[in-house]
């Protein structure tokens, strides 16, 4: 009979569990596909000007939409939090005995004492850098200039696939003449660094370890 018992404790331990299963990682094919490009005007009243075309005085950086510029990924944050709190409090009463007719009675006298306390402290550290390179394509280039790019790069390793994602906004104004930029002045970056293999599923806990650290467990 006890050994029913434990084995519908863990069936039922299974059935509240949810499985949180990692979702696979996300490609960015629909976002680093160049956008097809609008049509090529003519020279205008005759002329021989033609807006698509590249000037003899321009250099290499990117500016239209399919073009490639390669990001240095420069990222390194760290944060730091503390919090400490501590209340005290003592309070006492006294009353002397009552005396009648002469006559003291002990018994009466009463000593009332409280006291309270709290203390709490808590500490927050996080520190994160990420660097390489990577070469993203133009999306869109925007009225305002700006140049939408998104970009991915996947390594295949013997125990694991691993992949880099960028995407964000930037200033043809920051893109060197080597057509290249730092990570620091993409606008609205999205970077992540991801994989998956081996090496991923040992860093990451089993189901019923998940179960035992969620909210759902009581103590």
């Amino acid at each position: 009979m006890k050994h029913a018992l434990m084995a519908a404790a863990v069936v039922a331990l299974t059935g509240c569990a949810t499985m949180h299963m990692p979702p696979p990682a996300p490609t960015m094919a629909d976002q680093t596909a160049p956008l097809p490009r609008a049509a090529v005007r003519g020279g205008l009243s005759g002329g021989v000007f033609n807006a698509d075309a590249v000037p003899l005085t321009s250099d290499a950086r990117a500016f239209r939409t399919g073009d490639v510029v390669t990001v240095f990924l420069e990222e390194t944050t760290q944060a730091s939090k503390r919090a400490g709190t501590s209340i005290s409090k003592d309070s006492s009463v006294g009353v002397t005995p009552v005396g009648m007719l002469g006559k003291t009675f002990p018994k009466t006298g009463v000593d009332i004492s409280a006291e309270r306390s709290f203390s709490g402290d808590a500490t927050s550290t996080q520190q994160n850098a990420l660097s390489g390179a990577l070469t993203v394509i133009v999306q869109e280039v925007l009225p305002n200039g700006l140049l939408r790019v998104a970009g991915e790069k996947s390594l295949t390793l013997n125990q694991g696939e691993e992949f880099v994602r960028l995407a964000g906004f930037l200033r043809a104004a920051d893109i060197d003449a080597d057509n290249q930029v730092s990570s620091l002045r993409v606008a609205n970056a999205r970077i992540s660094y991801s994989g998956k293999g081996a090496l991923s599923d040992a860093n990451s806990p089993g189901w019923l370890t998940r179960f035992f650290v969620s909210p759902w467990m009581p103590f």
